[in-house]
Protein backbone atom coordinates (compact mmCIF):
# COMPACT_ATOMS: atom_id res chain seq x y z
CA UNK A 1 0.00 0.00 0.00
CA UNK A 2 1.05 3.31 -1.16
CA UNK A 3 1.68 6.67 1.33
CA UNK A 4 -0.60 8.54 -0.41
CA UNK A 5 -3.14 5.64 -0.32
CA UNK A 6 -2.73 5.35 3.65
CA UNK A 7 -3.14 9.29 4.17
CA UNK A 8 -6.60 8.50 2.21
CA UNK A 9 -7.39 5.95 4.29
CA UNK A 10 -6.88 7.53 7.22
CA UNK A 11 -8.68 10.79 6.43
CA UNK A 12 -11.88 9.00 5.64
CA UNK A 13 -11.63 6.55 8.95
CA UNK A 14 -11.70 10.10 10.61
CA UNK A 15 -14.84 11.21 8.62
CA UNK A 16 -16.56 8.21 9.39
CA UNK A 17 -15.52 8.16 13.35
CA UNK A 18 -17.23 12.17 13.53
CA UNK A 19 -19.88 11.33 12.04
CA UNK A 20 -20.77 8.51 14.51
CA UNK A 21 -20.03 10.70 17.16
CA UNK A 22 -22.67 13.53 15.59
CA UNK A 23 -24.96 11.13 15.18
CA UNK A 24 -24.31 9.24 18.68
CA UNK A 25 -24.46 12.66 20.35
CA UNK A 26 -27.92 13.61 18.36
CA UNK A 27 -29.32 10.89 19.93
CA UNK A 28 -28.63 11.04 23.48
CA UNK A 29 -27.72 15.16 23.45
CA UNK A 30 -25.65 17.49 24.65
CA UNK A 31 -23.76 16.15 27.72
CA UNK A 32 -24.75 17.84 30.65
CA UNK A 33 -28.12 19.11 29.29
CA UNK A 34 -30.85 17.44 31.12
CA UNK A 35 -33.93 15.32 29.39
CA UNK A 36 -37.09 16.72 29.07
CA UNK A 37 -38.63 17.50 32.62
CA UNK A 38 -42.33 17.23 34.19
CA UNK A 39 -44.16 20.41 33.97
CA UNK A 40 -42.46 22.54 36.97
CA UNK A 41 -39.71 19.82 37.57
CA UNK A 42 -36.48 21.08 38.38
CA UNK A 43 -33.41 20.47 36.68
CA UNK A 44 -31.29 17.19 37.47
CA UNK A 45 -28.64 17.88 39.58
CA UNK A 46 -26.03 15.75 40.46
CA UNK A 47 -23.05 18.02 41.34
CA UNK A 48 -21.04 17.38 44.45
CA UNK A 49 -20.89 20.73 45.44
CA UNK A 50 -17.02 21.62 44.36
CA UNK A 51 -18.34 22.28 40.61
CA UNK A 52 -20.33 25.70 39.87
CA UNK A 53 -21.48 26.77 42.90
CA UNK A 54 -23.58 24.16 44.40
CA UNK A 55 -22.91 25.74 47.78
CA UNK A 56 -24.86 28.57 46.61
CA UNK A 57 -28.14 26.44 45.87
CA UNK A 58 -31.17 26.23 47.76
CA UNK A 59 -31.79 23.16 49.09
CA UNK A 60 -33.05 19.77 47.53
CA UNK A 61 -32.36 20.83 44.06
CA UNK A 62 -29.23 18.11 44.21
CA UNK A 63 -29.62 14.77 44.66
CA UNK A 64 -25.62 14.70 45.72
CA UNK A 65 -23.53 17.52 47.66
CA UNK A 66 -20.66 17.94 49.19
CA UNK A 67 -20.27 14.20 48.83
CA UNK A 68 -23.28 13.16 50.22
CA UNK A 69 -25.73 11.66 47.50
CA UNK A 70 -29.62 10.54 48.24
CA UNK A 71 -30.31 6.98 46.91
CA UNK A 72 -33.48 5.73 46.64
CA UNK A 73 -33.81 2.02 46.78
CA UNK A 74 -36.23 2.09 43.99
CA UNK A 75 -37.13 5.54 41.54
CA UNK A 76 -41.31 4.44 41.66
CA UNK A 77 -43.25 2.91 44.04
CA UNK A 78 -46.98 2.33 43.69
CA UNK A 79 -49.74 4.02 44.57
CA UNK A 80 -51.95 3.89 47.46
CA UNK A 81 -51.63 4.28 51.26
CA UNK A 82 -48.98 3.05 53.72
CA UNK A 83 -46.64 2.34 50.87
CA UNK A 84 -43.42 1.57 51.93
CA UNK A 85 -40.15 3.40 50.50
CA UNK A 86 -36.65 3.45 51.60
CA UNK A 87 -33.32 5.27 50.64
CA UNK A 88 -29.91 5.71 51.85
CA UNK A 89 -27.86 8.47 52.54
CA UNK A 90 -24.14 7.70 51.20
CA UNK A 91 -21.15 9.61 52.25
CA UNK A 92 -17.96 10.49 50.62
CA UNK A 93 -16.38 7.30 50.69
CA UNK A 94 -19.69 5.65 48.78
CA UNK A 95 -20.88 4.27 51.61
CA UNK A 96 -24.38 4.56 53.63
CA UNK A 97 -23.80 6.99 56.68
CA UNK A 98 -25.13 5.63 60.30
CA UNK A 99 -23.86 8.51 62.15
CA UNK A 100 -26.08 11.59 62.32
CA UNK A 101 -26.40 14.49 64.41
CA UNK A 102 -30.22 15.13 66.00
CA UNK A 103 -31.52 17.93 64.61
CA UNK A 104 -35.29 19.16 65.57
CA UNK A 105 -35.23 15.85 67.72
CA UNK A 106 -34.63 13.98 64.21
CA UNK A 107 -31.84 12.59 62.92
CA UNK A 108 -33.36 12.86 59.58
CA UNK A 109 -36.50 14.29 58.60
CA UNK A 110 -38.13 13.48 54.75
CA UNK A 111 -40.23 15.66 53.27
CA UNK A 112 -42.46 14.01 50.59
CA UNK A 113 -44.21 16.79 47.95
CA UNK A 114 -46.29 15.96 44.64
CA UNK A 115 -44.36 18.52 42.21
CA UNK A 116 -48.16 19.93 41.84
CA UNK A 117 -48.38 20.19 45.64
CA UNK A 118 -51.71 18.30 45.50
CA UNK A 119 -49.92 16.02 48.07
CA UNK A 120 -47.25 16.49 51.15
CA UNK A 121 -46.26 14.66 53.80
CA UNK A 122 -43.77 14.96 56.83
CA UNK A 123 -42.48 11.92 58.13
CA UNK A 124 -39.62 10.18 60.36
CA UNK A 125 -37.98 7.34 58.91
CA UNK A 126 -36.33 4.62 60.90
CA UNK A 127 -32.60 3.52 60.14
CA UNK A 128 -31.72 0.11 60.09
CA UNK A 129 -28.16 -0.97 61.28
CA UNK A 130 -26.97 -0.64 57.83
CA UNK A 131 -27.71 2.30 57.08
CA UNK A 132 -31.46 1.91 55.08
CA UNK A 133 -33.91 4.28 56.16
CA UNK A 134 -37.29 2.96 55.89
CA UNK A 135 -41.16 4.87 56.09
CA UNK A 136 -44.53 4.35 54.82
CA UNK A 137 -46.16 7.00 52.53
CA UNK A 138 -49.66 7.57 51.55
CA UNK A 139 -48.78 8.01 47.40
CA UNK A 140 -51.39 8.89 44.91
CA UNK A 141 -50.24 8.62 41.16
CA UNK A 142 -47.82 11.31 39.88
CA UNK A 143 -44.49 12.44 40.14
CA UNK A 144 -43.36 13.29 43.71
CA UNK A 145 -40.17 14.90 44.99
CA UNK A 146 -38.59 13.36 48.19
CA UNK A 147 -36.23 15.71 50.26
CA UNK A 148 -33.73 14.14 52.82
CA UNK A 149 -32.77 16.97 55.32
CA UNK A 150 -30.33 15.89 58.06
CA UNK A 151 -26.92 16.19 59.71
CA UNK A 152 -23.86 13.89 58.86
CA UNK A 153 -21.62 14.29 62.06
CA UNK A 154 -18.68 16.17 61.16
CA UNK A 155 -20.60 17.93 58.64
CA UNK A 156 -22.92 20.64 57.67
CA UNK A 157 -26.66 20.49 57.29
CA UNK A 158 -27.85 19.36 54.38
CA UNK A 159 -30.91 19.22 52.02
CA UNK A 160 -30.96 16.31 49.26
CA UNK A 161 -33.92 15.85 46.65
CA UNK A 162 -34.85 12.82 44.88
CA UNK A 163 -37.60 12.09 41.86
CA UNK A 164 -40.02 9.25 43.19
CA UNK A 165 -42.79 8.41 40.17
CA UNK A 166 -46.13 7.07 41.21
CA UNK A 167 -47.31 5.45 37.97
CA UNK A 168 -51.15 6.03 37.62
CA UNK A 169 -53.84 8.59 35.85
CA UNK A 170 -53.27 11.27 37.46
CA UNK A 171 -54.37 15.17 36.44
CA UNK A 172 -52.44 18.39 37.29
CA UNK A 173 -53.91 20.92 39.88
CA UNK A 174 -54.91 24.01 38.80
CA UNK A 175 -52.16 27.00 40.13
CA UNK A 176 -52.82 28.34 43.27
CA UNK A 177 -52.79 32.06 43.99
CA UNK A 178 -51.82 34.03 47.41
CA UNK A 179 -53.00 31.87 50.30
CA UNK A 180 -52.77 33.96 53.72
CA UNK A 181 -54.82 32.05 55.61
CA UNK A 182 -56.36 28.63 55.52
CA UNK A 183 -58.49 26.29 57.49
CA UNK A 184 -57.53 22.66 58.00
CA UNK A 185 -59.15 20.00 60.74
CA UNK A 186 -61.05 22.56 62.23
CA UNK A 187 -58.01 24.91 62.61
CA UNK A 188 -57.66 28.20 60.88
CA UNK A 189 -53.93 29.61 60.46
CA UNK A 190 -53.50 32.97 58.93
CA UNK A 191 -50.42 34.06 58.15
CA UNK A 192 -48.80 37.80 58.49
CA UNK A 193 -45.47 39.17 56.94
CA UNK A 194 -44.35 39.07 53.84
CA UNK A 195 -41.31 37.50 52.14
CA UNK A 196 -38.65 39.61 50.17
CA UNK A 197 -36.07 38.32 47.99
CA UNK A 198 -32.72 38.68 50.08
CA UNK A 199 -33.95 39.97 52.83
CA UNK A 200 -34.66 37.86 56.31
CA UNK A 201 -38.34 38.02 57.06
CA UNK A 202 -39.91 37.56 60.01
CA UNK A 203 -43.52 35.77 59.70
CA UNK A 204 -45.88 35.26 62.17
CA UNK A 205 -49.05 32.10 62.06
CA UNK A 206 -51.62 32.65 64.13
CA UNK A 207 -53.86 29.43 65.08
CA UNK A 208 -57.30 29.70 66.23
CA UNK A 209 -60.12 26.51 66.61
CA UNK A 210 -63.83 27.65 65.94
CA UNK A 211 -63.12 31.89 66.05
CA UNK A 212 -61.00 31.29 69.17
CA UNK A 213 -57.21 31.90 69.68
CA UNK A 214 -55.33 28.60 70.51
CA UNK A 215 -52.84 29.54 73.45
CA UNK A 216 -52.52 25.87 74.11
CA UNK A 217 -50.00 24.36 71.31
CA UNK A 218 -47.96 21.72 72.38
CA UNK A 219 -43.98 21.54 71.22
CA UNK A 220 -43.43 19.81 68.13
CA UNK A 221 -39.52 18.93 66.59
CA UNK A 222 -38.42 21.09 69.64
CA UNK A 223 -41.09 24.23 68.61
CA UNK A 224 -44.07 25.10 68.99
CA UNK A 225 -44.61 24.59 64.87
CA UNK A 226 -42.50 23.32 62.02
CA UNK A 227 -42.48 25.43 58.60
CA UNK A 228 -41.41 24.31 55.29
CA UNK A 229 -40.84 27.03 52.34
CA UNK A 230 -40.65 25.61 48.62
CA UNK A 231 -40.32 27.48 46.16
CA UNK A 232 -43.16 26.88 43.37
CA UNK A 233 -41.61 25.80 39.54
CA UNK A 234 -38.33 23.99 41.20
CA UNK A 235 -39.44 23.28 44.01
CA UNK A 236 -35.97 24.14 45.70
CA UNK A 237 -36.13 23.54 49.89
CA UNK A 238 -35.56 26.63 52.34
CA UNK A 239 -34.85 26.32 55.89
CA UNK A 240 -37.13 28.50 57.81
CA UNK A 241 -36.00 29.33 61.73
CA UNK A 242 -38.20 29.35 64.54
CA UNK A 243 -38.24 32.02 67.29
CA UNK A 244 -37.80 30.54 70.35
CA UNK A 245 -38.25 27.77 72.18
CA UNK A 246 -40.76 26.07 74.70
CA UNK A 247 -40.13 26.76 77.97
CA UNK A 248 -37.79 28.98 77.25
CA UNK A 249 -39.74 32.02 79.79
CA UNK A 250 -40.74 33.99 76.90
CA UNK A 251 -41.88 32.13 74.11
CA UNK A 252 -45.63 31.57 74.35
CA UNK A 253 -47.54 28.53 73.14
CA UNK A 254 -49.70 30.09 70.70
CA UNK A 255 -51.93 31.49 69.02
CA UNK A 256 -48.40 33.20 67.21
CA UNK A 257 -45.64 30.95 65.85
CA UNK A 258 -42.84 33.12 64.96
CA UNK A 259 -40.02 31.78 62.43
CA UNK A 260 -37.27 34.19 60.47
CA UNK A 261 -36.88 33.01 56.48
CA UNK A 262 -35.07 34.68 53.74
CA UNK A 263 -35.78 33.68 50.04
CA UNK A 264 -33.58 34.13 47.27
CA UNK A 265 -35.55 35.16 44.55
CA UNK A 266 -38.90 37.03 43.71
CA UNK A 267 -41.90 34.39 43.04
CA UNK A 268 -44.36 32.23 44.41
CA UNK A 269 -43.51 30.28 47.82
CA UNK A 270 -45.58 26.94 49.40
CA UNK A 271 -45.72 27.35 53.03
CA UNK A 272 -46.27 24.41 55.05
CA UNK A 273 -47.02 24.66 58.63
CA UNK A 274 -47.07 21.32 60.93
CA UNK A 275 -48.48 22.47 64.74
CA UNK A 276 -49.69 19.71 68.00
CA UNK A 277 -52.86 20.91 69.29
CA UNK A 278 -54.14 18.23 71.83
CA UNK A 279 -51.99 15.39 70.76
CA UNK A 280 -52.34 16.09 67.03
CA UNK A 281 -49.98 17.09 64.66
CA UNK A 282 -52.15 19.09 61.40
CA UNK A 283 -50.82 20.44 58.20
CA UNK A 284 -51.65 24.06 57.24
CA UNK A 285 -50.75 24.76 53.42
CA UNK A 286 -50.33 28.25 52.86
CA UNK A 287 -48.85 29.97 49.48
CA UNK A 288 -46.77 33.74 50.18
CA UNK A 289 -45.87 36.01 47.20
CA UNK A 290 -42.72 38.15 47.42
CA UNK A 291 -43.02 42.07 47.59
CA UNK A 292 -41.12 44.61 47.04
CA UNK A 293 -38.36 45.90 49.50
CA UNK A 294 -39.65 48.47 51.86
CA UNK A 295 -35.73 50.11 51.13
CA UNK A 296 -37.29 50.24 47.83
CA UNK A 297 -39.77 52.92 48.44
CA UNK A 298 -38.36 54.42 51.87
CA UNK A 299 -35.26 54.96 53.81
CA UNK A 300 -34.27 51.65 56.19
CA UNK A 301 -35.37 52.54 59.72
CA UNK A 302 -33.18 52.10 62.60
CA UNK A 303 -33.19 48.79 64.35
CA UNK A 304 -30.41 49.04 66.28
CA UNK A 305 -31.99 48.83 69.94
CA UNK A 306 -34.26 45.86 69.04
CA UNK A 307 -33.08 42.72 70.65
CA UNK A 308 -33.04 40.50 67.64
Amino acid sequence: MTTATRIVGFVVGLVVVFALALGLGRQVGPIGEPAAAHPGAASPATGDGANGGAADLPGGLMVSQDGYTLQLSSPTAGPGTDVPVSFTVTGPDGRPVTDFEIEHEKELHLIAVRRDFTGYQHVHPARGDDGTWSTELDLEPGLWRLFADFTASGADNLTLGADLSVPGSAALAEPVGETRTVTVDGYTVTLSGDLVAGEEARLTLTVSKDGTPVTDLQPYLGAYGHLVALREGDLAYLHVHPDGEPGDSTTKPGPDVVFYAEVPSDGAYRLYLDFQHEGVVHTAPLVATTVASSADHSPTPDHSGDDH
